[in-house]
């Protein structure tokens, strides 16, 4: 008899879907707009992102031209965004932006945009092409629209994104470092600072500057040494000028007194 119940239930919650699922695709391939409309915004507002989706590009076509154009394509961006699908969302708001740069959903848009292109940057030590382009739409949109709402939210992702190449810069240098080949990483952490002078790992930079200026000349021939050493103390000074309570400076402070003691100082 349990079983027979069971079987029973099983069929009805089966034929429930099957109503569902038909009514569905009904309403998708039918032509009537108004209820497809109303009812792509019902199953966005429900949260079912997947059916908002395909009922918003079924719509794009129809409404074309009509006052509900914008409504719909900025819709079918915001839902693919909800679903997760960010590359489909980014395309969307692409369009968007593009044709419809009037329309009241037009910042929203942008921002949704760049969110996507933000959401497609990856961990500092990949591929940072994804990166740079993001930083160019959020800079190119702030210059023309200072004062939008998005402001901090555009601010915050320009700072992360600094940071990011920031570390991707920081620690290439180190490969050198790390491999012994103190000369390469000499020029590798000044030629940081040099194309980005506010590098937030500033510290650390100059730190292993001298680090790498100081082992450089140790492991040089002794008619080298000399001339190499004074490099390090100039990078030394350098350091503590800029960070005299740093905890790096016990340490430099004593290879300085063995430089010292080297130049006869």
């Amino acid at each position: 008899m349990m079983r027979i119940k069971l079987f029973i239930v099983t069929v009805i919650a089966l034929l429930m879907g099957t109503s569902c699922k038909s009514e569905f695709e009904t309403l998708l391939q039918g032509n009537d707009v108004a209820a497809k409309y109303d009812a792509a915004f019902a199953y966005f507002d429900a949260g079912k992102y997947s059916k908002a989706v395909s009922l918003f590009e079924s719509l794009k076509l129809a409404v074309k031209g009509t006052a509900q154009d914008d409504t719909v394509q900025y819709y079918s961006g915001l839902a693919n965004y909800r679903w997760g699908d960010i590359f489909t969302a980014e395309a969307c708001f692409n369009t968007f932006i593009k044709t419809f740069p009037l329309s009241p959903f037009s910042d929203r848009a942008n921002y949704y945009y760049i969110e996507c292109l933000y959401q497609q940057t990856l961990r500092y030590e990949l591929d940072q092409n994804p990166t740079y382009k993001a930083m160019d739409h959020i800079r190119e949109y702030l210059k023309k629209h200072p004062n939008t709402e998005y402001r901090t939210n555009f601010d915050d992702m320009l700072k992360d994104l600094d940071e990011r190449l920031d570390k991707k810069a920081l620690e290439a240098a180190k490969i050198y470092y790390h491999t012994e080949d103190y000369k390469a990483a000499q020029y590798a952490f000044k030629n940081i600072l040099k194309e980005d002078a506010a590098n937030i790992y500033r510290e650390e930079i100059l730190y292993y500057t001298a680090l790498s200026s100081y082992k450089y000349a140790f492991n040089s021939v002794f008619e080298k040494q000399k001339e190499r050493y004074m490099v390090f103390a100039d990078d030394y000074l350098n350091f503590i000028s800029e960070f005299p309570d740093s905890d790096y400076k016990k340490e430099l402070d004593n290879l300085s007194k063995k430089v010292n003691k080297i130049l006869g100082k």
